[in-house]
């Protein structure tokens, strides 16, 4: 089986045994980075000497007998809206098409920290608002499985380097679903975690009060060793939570029996595409004939998700993105005075997407309608939150759909707004919730198409979300970790 294939738990093993070398399997990444991106576009930018020399320092490390960390030397690709010092970061925006941080996000540094090799910056909606990495300034990125078709967003570069075997693993960020979302598309598993979990310093903000770090992994195992390392307070973040972080993968124990999995009736009442449902159906019997407890529970406010997200995100990224005003770094066009200059880097530097949503959330925020509007809103999300809280009293994960079809055509949404929104329709009460979340495959559709369950966790429960996710995948895939993600791959349109 080729390197790219495997998982990195498998090739930890390779690599502790002294058969594989990181710089040999960084190579072989690389590699095949150069043959796939033209065509799926998932990099921004590759790094490729700054890996193999983070590929060198690990293998010669490990040569001096140097403790190993478990995903040391297992080369990772980040999303390019984590900042990292000396490397380009464009949040795939115009506006910021050449800017260079000077300083690492606190996840970036955990990596380095660990010896994970970084091959460079993935490809997602500019500034992470979208739903299928069409908003990018760097071109559509296109799923791995059909290049026809979306990879999902807005971290699809991220997804796509996962599933096309163009990095291990990856970071991502999800404000409405877009770690999840991507990941259900391309047949991999997407985590996020609890918010407050993982450190957003050095995160370039959309929604403050909504985004969070995540992995994408090609199998349960790997998404727990990926929140073993990227986990933990960091004083930097106002937002970050000190609280203790378990060994996740003391949590991977296949325990079907007595699992308490609550169905959410609202959820699975809403449309969704025949396969999709089917196959959530097939999941939830596997489940339930080895001893698992399903519960329906009611959670109503999650109706009005959608709409509450529309005015909180755009209000918060309507103020986070204040900064980019062509005065203290990124693009700078020029202007007859200082507002005419702001205009125009702003007109010229923002796509169409980010100026919706900028012209959306001021207009919340302005006098006379923050009341009527944001507050509005933000006492609906707390609801919500009390209405999960009810619901974890008496289930220890929800499941429910991660999207109600499988990956669209490239295009089919982009004239229709609304129609694109609503693809977050099962993953936004997650964030608004603050809650941990994972999406995992659990078959395909009639076009070969890989479809999404979600397990859902109350706060800090991401032992939880795992145990739940480790137990059906071994339940459905029992011959061996990461064969859901082969075995998509042998129906998949392959461009191998």
């Amino acid at each position: 089986m080729a390197l790219h294939d495997l998982t990195a738990h498998e090739l930890r093993q390779q690599l502790d045994s002294g058969e594989l070398s990181s710089q040999e399997l960084t190579k072989a990444l690389l590699e095949r980075i150069e043959e796939l991106n033209g065509t799926l576009n998932a990099y921004i930018t590759v790094t490729a000497e700054q890996a193999l020399e983070q590929a060198r320092a690990y293998d010669e490390a490990r040569a001096r007998g140097e403790a190993t960390a478990p995903l040391g030397g297992i080369p990772v690709a980040l999303k390019d809206n984590l900042v990292t010092r000396g490397v380009r970061t464009t949040a795939a925006s115009r506006i910021l098409e050449n800017w260079v941080p000077p300083y690492d996000a606190t996840v970036v540094e955990r990596l380095k920290a660990a010896g994970a090799p970084s091959l460079g910056k993935t490809n997602m909606d500019e500034f992470a608002m979208g739903g299928s990495t069409e908003t990018s300034a760097f071109g559509v990125a296109r799923n791995p499985w059909d290049p026809g078709r979306v990879p999902g967003g807005s971290s699809g570069g991220s997804a796509i380097a996962v599933a096309a075997g163009m990095a291990v693993w990856s970071l991502g960020s999800d404000t409405g679903g877009s770690i999840r979302q991507p990941a259900a598309y391309c047949g991999i598993v997407g985590m996020k975690p609890t918010y407050g979990r993982v450190s957003r310093y050095g995160l370039i903000a959309f929604a403050s009060s909504l985004d969070q770090i995540g992995p994408l992994t090609r199998d349960v195992t790997d998404c727990a060793l990926a929140l073993n390392l990227i986990c933990g307070f960091d004083p930097r973040d106002s937002t970050s939570v000190s609280l203790e972080v378990p060994d996740f993968t003391k949590a991977l124990v296949a325990e079907p029996k007595g699992l308490r999995v609550g169905i959410h009736k609202d959820y699975f009442d809403q449309p969704m595409d025949a396969d999709v449902r089917a196959a959530l159906e097939r999941a939830l019997k596997v489940l339930e004939d080895n001893g698992a407890v399903l519960k329906e529970v009611s959670l109503p406010s999650t109706r009005y998700a959608i709409h509450v997200y529309y005015l909180i995100a755009p209000a918060e990224a309507s103020s986070n993105l204040a900064r980019f005003d062509g005065v203290r770094y990124g693009l700078r066009v020029p202007g007859a005075d200082v507002p005419r200059m702001m205009e125009e880097t702003r007109s010229r530097g923002f796509g169409a997407e980010v100026k919706r949503r900028i012209i959306l959330g001021t207009y919340v925020l302005s006098a006379g309608h923050y009341d009527a509007y944001y507050k509005k809103a933000s006492q609906v999300r707390t609801l919500m939150r009390q209405e999960f809280e009810r619901a974890f009293a008496d289930v220890d994960v929800l499941v429910a759909p991660t999207t109600a079809s499988t990956a669209f055509r490239l295009g089919e949404k982009t004239e229709n707004p609304l129609e694109m929104y609503m693809t977050d329709y099962f993953t936004i009460p997650v964030n608004l919730a603050g809650l941990p979340a994972l999406s995992m495959p659990c078959g395909v559709d009639k076009d070969g198409m890989p479809i999404g369950l979600q397990i859902i966790g109350p706060p800090f429960g991401e032992d939880k979300v795992l145990k739940a996710a480790y137990t059906y995948e071994q339940l459905a895939w029992p011959t061996g970790a990461g064969r859901h993600w082969r075995a998509g791959r042998e129906v998949a349109v392959d461009v191998r």
